[in-house]
């Protein structure tokens, strides 16, 4: 099987989409001329032409807005952001906008309508551009939230999400554009809702999602010579998520660590932890333990920034102690 980069999976989806659908097209900042902030958008200028990739001006509010419109109108826009963080500033549009008109019109709009581009940090990106959104459009009715680790994943989901008829909010990673994977030539769609058990264990359940469940492989690997074995779940879907893959691991292991890029409070790791123990208390050997960033903005600083981040050191912590090892 071939190999190609997680960019390229993205624009392949999003062109084959677009061969098969002519209401569907792409609209953000540097899409077009430039081939997309990442270069995830390479060569469709040239393919569809600029009616339907469309370099926006810097106003997230403004084609956030165009693109709900025209959701409700029979097309099925992707909006691209060059950073979640900046989707900040469209939110409005989404939440208020995208996320309710269906059941606002009494079922009379669908918005098929894609908002994806990259969340969490990337480096030394600071503050105001480090941070991890699964869980606050999560917490909204009517979106649909992915966030794919790898290559075929996000080819697959975003197939999915573009032939929604619901918003899905489509989340990447800028430190995963570059990461290479197999991913097959011929037409293969991923369901949504429906996360993947990428190593199978007995000891211990570890769930994660996105960029950070690196750290969870790297982590399993060093337990796996302390004869620590860890099934490794990738969520894939945030909203709507598996519950019972995750319930039926902990069956089997009774531990369970998560592993979330995010801050602690309110987040994805606080609602998995409430389902476990609502539906498989009895089944805990030991406490739930998730592992987040820490509780303040992203430093700037390299040196902080390695101490602000969750990495598989902490994983091995935490696999140890609900394993009482």
């Amino acid at each position: 099987m071939r190999t190609i980069q997680f960019r390229e999976a993205i624009c392949e989806a999003m062109s084959e989409e677009m061969r098969r659908d002519e209401t569907i097209y792409l609209m953000g900042e540097e899409v077009a001329e430039y081939n997309g902030a990442y270069k995830a958008s390479k060569g469709m200028l040239d393919e569809f032409g600029a009616k339907r990739v469309i370099d926006t001006p810097i106003s997230e509010m403004g084609f956030s807005g165009i693109a709900v419109g025209s959701a409700m109108n029979g097309n099925r826009p992707i909006v691209e952001y060059m950073t979640f963080n900046f989707s900040l500033v469209g939110i409005d549009q989404i939440i208020n906008n995208a996320a309710k008109m269906r059941q606002m019109s009494g079922g009379q709009f669908n918005i098929p309508i894609v908002f994806r581009g990259p969340t969490a940090s990337a480096g030394q990106l600071a503050a105001t551009h480090s941070q991890a959104f699964e869980s606050w459009f999560a917490n909204c009715p009517g979106l649909k939230v992915i966030v794919p680790s790898n290559p075929y994943d996000a080819k697959g989901l975003l197939k999915s999400a573009i032939r929604d008829d619901d918003p899905v909010i489509f989340m990447e990673s800028e430190q995963m554009y570059g990461d290479k994977g197999e991913v097959p030539e011929e037409e293969y769609l991923i369901p949504i809702g429906v996360a993947d058990i990428k190593r199978p264990g007995k000891d211990v359940t570890i769930v994660s999602f996105g960029k950070i469940i690196k750290e969870a492989f790297l982590a399993a690997e060093e337990l796996a010579k302390e004869g620590i074995d860890c099934e490794i779940i990738d969520l894939r879907t945030i909203r709507p998520m598996d519950h019972k893959t995750i319930i039926d691991s902990v069956k089997k292991t009774n531990r369970l660590v998560i592993l979330e890029e995010s801050w602690p409070f309110g987040n994805i790791s606080t609602e998995i932890t409430y389902q476990v123990q609502s539906q498989a208390f009895d089944y805990l050997d030991a406490p739930i333990i998730k592992i987040n960033t820490a509780d303040t903005p992203a430093p700037y600083s390299p040196v902080l920034l390695a101490e602000w981040l969750p990495n598989s050191n902490d994983v091995v912590k935490a696999v140890k102690k609900v394993c009482y090892a």
